[in-house]
């Protein structure tokens, strides 16, 4: 599979290269864009500030310009957090979107979206101060309104970013399992062609 990875508002950390390395070892060609233009933050506050003064149609910009190049055999959009909504947002504007891997977090259903049997894996931690259970289960809804195919996965005492090893959230059972179930859903898109 193609796959575009996007960074969290830390920016572009080990941990996404790590996960875009062990994905390659799967036979994955994977892509990592750098929206924050090599910045990477110690700490939320401070990355949310660069994201808020970059601003979020510029991001959402320089991801659609970084996976341009990638998508004509049909991409799987991935992503942590933040990441994460501009990969979801990207593939429900992608027809030839092959998936979409949403780790840690997930962005509004547009109503009225059409999403045909896009498949989406999503990765939560439970719970997640920052994902509360009212909200993805509207999300579930408007996706599942939407025609898409989800599943969610919740992981429990895990912090938010618990896939990052740099980060206090981590967790190491929690992302090994996160990393599994995720190698196997991108197997089963691989079946689907």
């Amino acid at each position: 599979m193609d796959i575009v990875l996007f960074h969290s508002t830390f920016g572009l950390r080990p941990a996404v290269r790590e996960a875009a390395d062990r994905l390659r070892a799967a036979g994955h060609r994977v892509w990592t864009p750098d929206l924050f233009d090599g910045r990477t933050f110690d700490t939320m506050e401070e990355g949310l500030a660069h994201r808020d003064a970059v601003g979020a149609e510029e991001l959402l910009k320089r991801a659609v310009l970084a996976a341009a190049p990638h998508s004509e055999r049909g991409l799987v959009y991935a992503g942590y957090s933040l990441g994460a909504s501009y990969a979801q947002t990207l593939a429900m504007g992608d027809e030839k979107a092959r998936g979409a891997v949403l780790l840690h977090s997930m962005s509004e259903v547009p109503e009225g979206a059409r999403l045909d049997g896009l498949l989406v894996q999503l990765h939560l931690a439970d719970p997640d101060p920052f994902e509360p259970e009212d909200w993805v289960e509207s999300w579930y809804l408007g996706m599942d309104r939407a025609g898409a195919r989800t599943e969610v996965h919740r992981h429990p005492g895990a912090g938010h970013l618990y896939t990052d090893p740099g980060l206090p959230d981590h967790d190491a059972e929690a992302t090994e399992r996160t990393w599994q179930a995720v190698l196997e859903f991108l197997e089963s898109l691989a079946g689907d062609r």
